[in-house]
């Protein structure tokens, strides 16, 4: 429909303009140099930023107002060029496999927050992350970067490091002492699992049966798996007797290695113990004594910036080479280059106003680019556009005619959009024109994975009595939030009542450690007693029961993957009749749920799927499309629902979706008689259903299928794992 671009494509395409290369050669001059790039707005700081990287080969300390504008800007700076993104390259000292070794911290983007959004977030581990791989990177970095004259690249260049004024205030551990806190291993090293085991305690690093968060380490036979602070996914190490045999970074959710390296640099916590030493002592540093030599400090407002910095840092920035992307400089004396941006105009989803607006503006001879994450998105924005201008569709919705274009698509999204002037070029974005919130996806988020938060949504909607389980505590009792004072200063807190009349009271900032109580409906738990060790054994005989069962699922698992499965047809013309007959248009999540869904079917190993959704989002739509997909081909299907209500419903939705179809469907559950259900259970025997929908009766001794194929299971959160599993189990190749 339109022509579709990676963003780099566009980057390169912006980039080569005399504007940006002026800037990057007022840089390149002697140190001291001030320039001021007037006229940016939106994402265009970061285009230029990208470029002046390139160009100028030197590090960027770039300093915004907040955190917030930090993490956007460093998101687009990594969308631009991923040469610079800290995904792209090898992490903790390591190579990818067959590529040349090269220095770290070449060609990387980092965000510095604060220890006061540590303090905020608890024990939260992302944080502590980013700053630790950011100091461990520069630290890398410094021990051999110089900038040499004219831009000329060299290994160590590029560094961007995106913070604000809160951040650079405050101390850090310096270089010699950070050092102390590593541990750099490679492949072929001689070292033994207790040494190694030995040097990590002494880091502060906790020994656990399965690392789940920075500062902990587990060993199983010769395999010894370290979650590093300077890093957002752990390594697995195998040994070979007292050999490192090879190094992997492994993925926390499906503990499958992602990558090899050839060495890795393990970082204890910068702030371990309790930041000895500093910030009081001789070992006191800024993140500014980490910037390799020739740094340049990029601010969009340097006067908000020092004004809120340490007096004597201020004064040491104010001396290096800076680019202000500003209207007016802080410096009495600096060079200026003009660039000509005005905003992305708002639209309010009104898509006449947007028609109008690109036409005025391909008229004036202006590209117009629309940014976006999905590309369904701007497949229908097109769609949209083409249909407010007239064009003729075939039946599959086809132009009759070539068009021409009316923008070209790019991925990913930047931040804010904006019109270039000079480029004659409207880059816009789609959650701009849609008007939704764009979301920065933090690569440190990964630390996170797999824990259970108590949010502030859901804290809103906790009511005084309300059971909530403490991961230290137990399970106790909601009482409210209260405000107190702590060091003079009022705070929020959450009261929590144990058996006996026993209170705690819970910083809104350790929400982490608080989760709402889910337990059966209708019973009421077991108040645990503070002090007692209850909690503690609960805690152990649990693990236990889940080290039981995954161990049956681990057996069972394995049996399937050895089965051979059914291969389903691919669609037949009644499968793509059933679909047409959707009332709604499919959403992207929808539509790649589906197709993912028919090609594990369509494959011969046994599936094995999980579909989430909120209510309303179209999860039953793709049980039924599967459901049909497995019945036309001569399989039965078992739909298991927790609640008889539940059952009714599923019944007559999918009754009424097979109605122009050879499909049966019944359902089982206490509402019928006993009569009817001897009736279904010999019909589903001799295989007459094609879909049986019911509660835990479905897994009663008496239902046999003459040959199932595919179980659906919906609100699997409120069946016992041994429900589901006994269910799955009857037949280990069904998908």
């Amino acid at each position: 429909m339109h022509p579709q671009l990676k963003i780099e494509e566009f980057d390169s395409a912006y980039s080569g303009y005399s504007d940006t290369a002026a800037v990057a050669a007022e840089l390149n001059k002697k140190a001291g140099t001030h320039v001021l790039a007037r006229g940016l707005c939106g994402s265009s700081r970061a285009l230029l930023l990208a470029e002046v990287a390139r160009r100028t080969g030197k590090p960027l300390l770039v300093v915004v107002e907040d955190g917030e504008q930090a993490a956007y800007l460093k998101n687009d700076i990594e969308k631009l060029d991923p040469s610079v993104a800290s995904d792209s390259l090898p992490v903790n000292g390591g190579n990818k496999p067959n590529e040349p070794n090269r220095p770290n911290g070449a060609n990387r983007a980092f965000l510095f927050p604060s220890t006061h959004r540590i303090r905020q977030k608890g024990q939260d581990a992302s944080y502590t992350i980013q700053r630790t791989e950011v100091l461990t990177r520069l630290a890398e970095a410094s021990r051999g970067l110089k900038v040499k004259g004219e831009g000329l690249r060299v290994d160590g260049e590029g560094l961007i490091v995106v913070t604000f004024p809160e951040a650079l205030n405050e101390s850090v551990v310096a270089q010699e002492e950070l050092r102390t806190r590593s541990i750099a291993v490679q492949v072929g090293q001689e070292i033994s699992e207790q040494a190694l085991a030995e040097q990590l305690l002494g880091l502060g690093f906790v020994r656990v049966d399965f690392v789940y968060e920075p500062g902990q380490f587990a060993v199983r036979g010769g395999i010894f798996d370290v979650f590093s602070f300077a890093h957002e996914q752990p390594y697995r190490l195998d040994f070979f007797g007292n050999e490192l045999d090879s190094i992997r970074v492994f993925d926390l959710e499906s503990q499958l290695s992602l990558e090899k390296v050839t060495s890795a640099n393990i970082v204890g916590d910068e702030n371990w113990p309790n930041g000895a030493n500093w910030p009081n002592g001789a070992n006191k540093a800024y993140l500014t004594d980490y910037m390799p030599e020739g740094t340049i400090l990029v601010g969009d407002d340097l006067n908000y910036a020092f004004k809120n910095m340490d007096e004597e840092l201020a004064a040491k920035l104010a001396e290096w080479t800076t680019l202000e992307l500003a209207q007016k400089s802080f410096f009495p004396k600096v060079s200026k280059v003009e660039f000509h941006t005005i905003p992305q105009p708002v639209f309010h989803k009104n898509f006449d106003l947007l028609f109008n607006e690109i036409q005025e503006r391909r008229a004036e001879g202006y590209e117009v680019y629309i940014f976006s994450d999905n590309r369904k998105q701007t497949d229908r924005l097109g769609s949209i556009l083409d249909t407010l201008r007239g064009v003729e569709v075939d039946l599959n919705g086809k132009p009759l005619r070539e068009l021409d274009h009316v923008f070209k698509a790019v991925y990913p999204t930047l931040h804010e959009g904006f019109t270039d002037h000079d480029r004659k070029m409207c880059v816009w974005t789609d959650h701009q024109i849609f008007e939704r919130y764009h979301k920065v996806e933090q690569r440190a988020d990964k630390a996170r994975q797999g824990k259970v938060l108590l949010t502030l949504k859901e804290l809103n909607q906790l009511q005084v009595g309300d059971y909530v389980v403490h991961a230290d505590h137990g399970v106790g009792k909601f009482g409210g939030l209260v405000r107190t004072s702590i060091n003079g200063k009022p705070q929020e807190m959450i009261k929590l009542t144990y058996r006996g009349g026993d209170m705690i009271f819970v910083s809104v900032h350790s929400l982490h450690k608080i989760a709402k109580y889910k337990g059966k409906e209708g019973t009421e738990p077991t108040i645990s007693r503070l002090g007692s060790g209850q909690w503690e054994r609960l805690k152990e005989r649990t693990k236990q029961k889940m080290k039981d069962i995954a161990r049956d699922l681990i057996t069972l698992y394995a049996a399937r993957r050895k089965e051979q499965g059914f291969a389903y047809s691919p669609d037949t013309y009644m499968q793509q009749e059933l679909e047409a007959s959707f009332l709604y248009e499919d959403t992207p999540d929808q539509a790649k749920a589906t197709a993912d869904m028919k090609h594990d079917m369509e494959s011969p190993r046994p599936m094995d799927r999980l579909i989430c959704g909120d209510v309303g989002f179209g999860k039953t739509e793709i049980a039924m499309r599967a459901a049909f997909k497995a019945a036309t081909d001569g399989k039965q299907v078992a739909v298991l629902v927790p609640t008889t209500v539940l059952a009714l419903q599923h019944y007559n939705s999918f009754k009424e979706r097979f109605e122009q179809f050879p499909v049966r469907v019944e359902y089982l559950s206490r509402a019928k008689t006993a009569k009817q259900t001897q009736a279904i259970l010999a019909d589903l025997a001799e295989g007459k259903i094609d879909v049986i929908i019911g509660t835990h009766k479905l897994v009663g001794k008496g239902v046999k299928f003459k040959d199932l194929g595919l179980l659906i299971i919906d609100e699997e959160q409120k069946f016992g794992v041994a429900t589901k599993e006994k269910l799955r189990s009857l037949k280990v190749n069904v998908d």
